[in-house]
């Protein structure tokens, strides 16, 4: 099979468009250029031509991990999931999510401090701020360190109550704030101390 061109692509910088003969158009990066030694009018043997393609794919899943992980953070096995949608197989997912490490793309212990920064700025508790961690499949090991950051919850649950209650003191109004702090992710004792401040007489 020969390669009828050879060109830049106009929209990816870094990236080669070769035209086969068939006229079907491989995408690969700089690095396949120079390993295949690809240049317009080369001829391919079918076994070249197949190691080509094969390695423009996997060039391509790198490519669109990086993009991912520009656009939105991710945990290793989010990215693993994604990898796999993209119908990389478990090895190669592997090797891509070791190389994002490498790079700093991929760094869930930073990832985890930002999910619980985010979470508690939003007034959430620490049970909803450990679902999140868990539901986006950050490795345990790293919870403990990225929860220290959140020191004291009495001042987010305060606010919580003088904005839902404004002032009430009415046992129903207090029973729907207690329980929306719960769904919150706030423990029993912490709503219990929060409504002692606030006036209310509670039983533990």
């Amino acid at each position: 099979m020969v390669i009828q061109e050879l060109k830049p692509s106009r929209r990816v910088e870094g990236r080669w468009l070769a035209v086969l003969e068939d006229g079907s158009i491989l995408r690969v990066g700089e690095g396949e250029v120079v390993s295949f030694a690809l240049y317009t009018g080369k001829e391919l043997s079918e076994e070249e031509a197949a190691q080509l393609q094969d390695a423009a794919r996997r060039s391509g899943l790198k490519t669109r991990a990086i993009e991912l992980l520009m656009r939105k953070p991710q945990s290793r096995k989010e990215l693993v999931r994604k990898l796999l949608e993209w119908e990389a197989s478990e090895e190669e997912a592997s090797a891509i999510c070791d190389r994002m490490e490498e790079l700093g793309y991929l760094d869930e212990r930073e990832y985890a401090r930002r999910i619980v920064r985010h979470y508690a700025a939003k007034g959430f508790g620490e049970r909803k701020l450990r679902d999140e961690l868990y539901r986006r499949g950050i490795p345990r090991e790293l919870w403990e360190e990225a929860m220290a950051q959140i020191e004291d919850n009495s001042q987010a649950i305060d606010a919580f109550l003088e904005k839902k209650l404004k002032g009430s003191h009415d046992p129903k109004d207090i029973k729907r704030a207690s329980d929306a702090l719960a769904r919150r992710g706030f423990r029993w004792p912490e709503i219990n101390e929060a409504l002692r401040r606030y006036g209310m007489e509670v039983w533990d």
